[in-house]
C-alpha cells in the first residue's frame, strides 16, 4: 500500500482552495449570516420547555387524571414556612407575619391565602412554627415575577422570626444567572493556546473561530426549539461542548497547517494540507459526537430528544467552521501566523533538528511498549478502580434539601422538615376514577394512612365532575431518601392492590414523577449506549479501516466514561470533597445527567482517538511498523492533544463555578473523563494494547493480504 499523501483534487482539497482563495466573501459570509441567525434565534427564539411529564409511567397518568377532572389544580404553588422562637401568637411575631401574609397576597401574581391564624392544621402543636400555601394565579408566571415576593419573605426576617418561601418558581427565583463561568472557560482556552502555539496570532484564530460558530450554533438552537422544545439547561450544555469541541477541532487544523508552513509549503498548500488531512479527522470526529448525541432520541423522552437535536447542532455548526470558516482565516495569516510570539521560544531553534532528538511523548510510548502487558493491567485496573462507585449510583433531581444555606428555599424546608416532617417536602398524590359506580374509595385512604412510613393522608377531595378524586399523603422521610423510593413501590405493589378498589388508584406527584423518570432512564441507558457503540464503531472502521482498533476504542471509552460515572457518585453522591466542588450538600445524581454525559463523553473520547489513530495509520502505511507508528503517532499528537483536553478541562470545569446543581455534576463529570482520557488511556491503555496486538491491529475483513505494508523484520507481533 503505498503512503497516504493529502489529496490536492478532492472535495476538501476544493473547498480549502476557494475558503483560502475567495476569504473576504467567506468571511463576510460568516459574519452576516451569524448576525442575521443570533438575531432571529435570541429574538424570536422558543422558550425553554421544563415539563419532563409525560410517558406511560404512573406519575405521567396521574397528571393527566389531574388535569382532567382538577383543571383548578393546574396553577403553581409557593410554600410560606413561619418560625417564631416566641410562638407565632407573640405580638411582634404576629404583626410581622400577618404583614408578610398582605405583602404576598397584595402580589398581581398570587391568589387568595388562608391564613395559618384561621386553620389550626396549618400550625405545629406548639404553635411555633407555622405554614401557608400561596397559589400563583397564571401556570406562565415568571421567576422574575416571583424575586420580589422571595426578597420579602427574607427581608422579613429577623432574629426572632425566621421566614422561608419554598416551591419549585421560588428555587428558579433565587437561583442566580450562570454568569461569567463561559468568560473564564474561553480565557483559560486562551493561556492554553498560547502557551501550546507561542503565537497570539495562532491563539486567536481558534478562539474567534469557535465563538463565531457557537453564536450561530446557539441561536439555532433557539429557533429549532418551536419545533423540538428542550430545558433550560440546554443552552448551557451547548455553549459548554460548543466551545470545547469548536476550539479542539480549530486547534488540530492550525498545528497541521503550521507543520505544513515548517515543511517549507507555502500558506495555501498548508492550508489544503491541514483541511485534507486534520479537517477530515474533524469531520469524523464531529460527525462521531452528533451521532452520540442524537444516541439520546433512544431514550424516548421528549426533552431530551430537544437536547440531543440542539447540542448536535451546535457541533455541525463548529464543523462546518472549522474546515470552511478558519481556511479564510488562515488565508488573512498567512506566514503570520507565528506573529507576537513568546520572546522564550527563540532559542528553542539551537540544537539539533527536531526530527533528530526523540520527544518526551516518543520515550514514553516506548517504556510502555517494553512492559505493554503490565503497563494495560495497570491501567485497566487504575479505570475500574475509579468506576467503581457507579455501582451505588442512585438517580432523583435537587430539590430545595440540598440548595445552598442561604437560599429561603432551603430554610422553608428546614423550617417545615422540622415542625411537619422531612416527608412535608415530598408528599405523594393519590388519584382515581370513580365514574357513575361512585366508588367508596375511602379504604384506601385509610390504608395508605396505616402503612409504615406515612406520616399523614389527607382526606378524599372529590372532582366537580364527580367523575374522580384525589388524596395526599406525606412520608415520613425525605424527597432524596432512598427509603422513599422504597415506600412508593410498595403503595403500588402491595398496599393498594389490597385494598378494596385501589387496583384503580395511581400514585404520583412530583416526588413519584421523579421516581419513575429516575427508573425510565436507568432502563433506556443500555440500548442508547448499544446504539452509540455500534453507529460510532461503523463510523471509525470507515475512518481506520480496521475493525480492531474500533473494538479497542469502544472498549477505552467504555472504560473511561465508567470511571468518570464513578468520580461523580464519589464527589455529588458520597459527598467527597463536595463542598469544596459547591455541592452543599451528598444527593443523588440528577436523573438526566449520565444519559446527557455518555452521548458527550463518547463522543469525545472518539475526538482523541481519530486524531490519534489517524496519524498512527499515516505512520503504519509509511513504515508498515506498528510499534515505530504508535511512537511516532504518539508523539507528533501529544502536544496538540495535551492542549485539547485541558482546554475541554478547563472549560468543564468552570461550570463549577455556576449555580445549577445539575449543570455543576455534569461539567465535573466531562472534565473527569476527558482528563482520564487523555491521560491513563492515551498515554498508557492505547499504546500498551496496540502494542500487545502488533498486526492485527489493522485486521479488516475482506482485506486482501498484498494490500497490506511489509513490515519490517524489527517488528514485533505479540498478538
Amino acid at each position: 500500500m503505498k503512503s497516504e499523501t493529502p489529496r490536492t483534487n478532492g472535495i476538501l482539497a476544493g473547498l480549502a482552495r476557494f475558503c483560502y482563495r475567495r476569504r473576504r466573501l467567506v468571511l463576510l459570509t460568516w459574519v452576516v449570516g451569524v448576525i442575521v441567525v443570533a438575531f432571529a434565534g435570541f429574538g424570536y427564539g422558543a422558550a425553554p420547555d421544563n415539563d419532563f411529564s409525560g410517558g406511560d409511567s404512573g406519575s405521567a397518568k396521574t397528571q393527566e387524571l389531574i388535569e382532567k377532572h382538577f383543571p383548578e389544580q393546574q396553577g403553581d404553588t409557593l410554600t410560606l414556612a413561619i418560625k417564631a422562637d416566641k410562638g407565632i401568637d407573640d405580638p411582634a411575631a404576629r404583626q410581622k407575619i400577618e404583614k408578610t401574609i398582605a405583602d404576598l397576597v397584595a402580589s398581581p401574581v398570587t391568589g387568595p391565602v388562608i391564613s395559618p391564624y384561621q386553620d389550626k392544621d396549618l400550625v405545629t402543636a406548639d404553635r411555633r412554627i407555622a405554614r401557608t400555601v400561596i397559589p400563583l394565579t397564571d401556570q406562565d408566571v415568571t421567576k422574575d415575577e416571583v424575586k420580589p415576593l422571595v426578597a420579602t419573605v427574607k427581608n422579613a426576617s429577623d432574629d426572632g422570626v425566621t421566614l422561608g418561601l419554598g416551591g419549585y418558581m421560588a428555587e428558579k427565583a433565587e437561583t442566580p444567572p450562570q454568569g461569567s463561568a463561559e468568560s473564564v472557560g474561553i480565557l483559560a482556552a486562551a493561556v492554553i493556546l498560547f502557551i501550546a502555539f507561542g503565537s497570539l496570532v495562532a491563539m486567536g484564530l481558534p478562539i474567534v473561530t469557535a465563538l463565531l460558530a457557537i453564536a450561530a450554533g446557539l441561536a439555532l438552537t433557539k429557533l429549532v426549539g418551536h419545533l423540538v422544545p428542550a430545558p433550560d439547561f440546554t443552552l448551557i450544555f451547548g455553549a459548554m461542548i460548543g466551545l470545547g469541541v469548536g476550539i479542539d477541532y480549530a486547534l488540530f487544523i492550525v498545528t497541521r497547517y503550521k507543520d505544513g508552513l515548517r515543511d517549507d509549503d507555502g500558506p495555501e498548500s498548508a492550508t489544503v494540507t491541514a483541511i485534507t488531512t486534520a479537517g477530515r479527522s474533524v469531520l469524523f470526529a464531529g460527525t462521531t459526537v452528533v451521532i452520540a448525541l442524537l444516541g439520546l432520541v433512544v431514550m424516548g423522552q421528549r426533552l431530551m430528544t430537544g437536547v440531543a437535536v440542539a447540542t448536535s447542532i451546535t457541533v455541525l455548526i463548529t464543523m462546518i467552521a472549522a474546515v470552511t470558516l478558519l481556511p479564510a482565516f488562515l488565508g488573512f495569516t498567512g506566514y503570520k501566523i507565528n506573529s507576537l510570539r513568546l520572546p522564550r521560544r527563540a532559542s528553542r531553534r539551537v540544537g539539533p533538528p527536531p526530527q533528530e532528538r526523540r520527544t518526551l511523548a516518543e520515550r514514553w510510548a516506548g517504556v510502555v511498549q517494553r512492559k505493554p502487558l503490565i503497563a494495560a493491567v495497570l491501567a485497566g485496573a487504575s479505570l475500574l478502580l475509579l468506576a467503581a462507585p457507579m455501582l451505588s449510583m442512585r438517580l432523583s433531581q435537587p430539590d430545595a434539601s440540598v440548595q445552598p444555606r442561604d437560599r429561603s428555599s432551603y430554610i422553608s424546608h428546614e423550617i417545615l422538615s422540622e415542625g411537619f416532617g422531612p416527608g412535608y417536602g415530598a408528599p405523594l398524590i393519590f388519584a382515581g376514577e370513580v365514574g357513575s359506580k361512585g366508588a367508596d374509595l375511602r379504604p384506601v385512604v385509610e390504608a395508605v394512612g396505616k402503612t409504615e412510613g406515612i406520616a399523614h393522608a389527607t382526606p378524599l377531595r372529590v372532582s366537580k365532575d364527580g367523575q374522580a378524586v384525589i388524596f395526599m399523603a406525606f412520608p415520613t422521610t425525605g424527597y432524596q431518601d432512598e427509603a422513599t423510593v422504597d415506600l412508593v413501590h410498595k403503595l403500588r405493589d402491595e398496599v393498594l392492590p389490597r385494598a378494596p378498589g385501589g387496583e384503580e388508584v395511581l400514585v404520583g406527584g412530583p416526588n413519584a414523577g421523579t421516581i419513575d423518570a429516575a427508573e425510565e432512564s436507568g432502563s433506556r441507558l443500555p440500548l442508547m449506549i448499544a446504539v452509540v457503540i455500534a453507529m460510532s464503531m461503523v463510523l471509525l472502521i470507515a475512518l481506520v479501516r480496521s475493525v480492531t482498533i474500533a473494538l479497542q476504542a469502544a472498549v477505552m471509552n467504555l472504560l473511561s466514561i465508567g470511571a468518570a460515572y464513578g468520580v461523580v457518585v464519589a464527589v455529588v453522591q458520597w459527598g467527597w470533597l463536595g463542598p469544596a466542588l459547591g455541592f452543599p450538600a451528598a444527593m443523588p445524581v440528577t436523573t438526566w445527567v449520565p444519559m446527557m454525559m455518555f452521548p458527550v463523553l463518547f463522543g469525545l473520547s472518539m475526538d482523541y482517538q481519530v486524531f490519534l489513530i489517524s496519524r498512527v495509520r499515516e505512520e503504519y502505511e509509511r513504515t508498515g511498523d506498528t510499534r515505530a507508528a504508535v511512537a511516532q503517532g504518539l508523539a507528533r499528537t501529544a502536544k496538540v492533544i495535551t492542549a485539547a483536553a485541558a482546554i475541554m478541562i478547563a472549560v468543564f470545569t468552570t461550570s463549577l463555578l455556576g449555580p445549577d446543581l445539575a449543570v455543576k455534576q455534569g461539567g465535573l463529570g466531562m472534565a473527569a473523563a476527558v482528563l482520564i482520557d487523555a491521560t491513563i488511556v492515551r498515554l498508557i491503555l492505547v499504546p500498551a494494547v496496540m502494542e500487545l496486538c502488533g498486526k492485527a491491529n489493522w485486521w479488516m475483513p475482506g482485506r486482501r493480504a498484498q494490500k497490506a505494508p511489509s513490515p519490517p523484520q524489527s517488528e514485533k507481533v505479540t498478538a
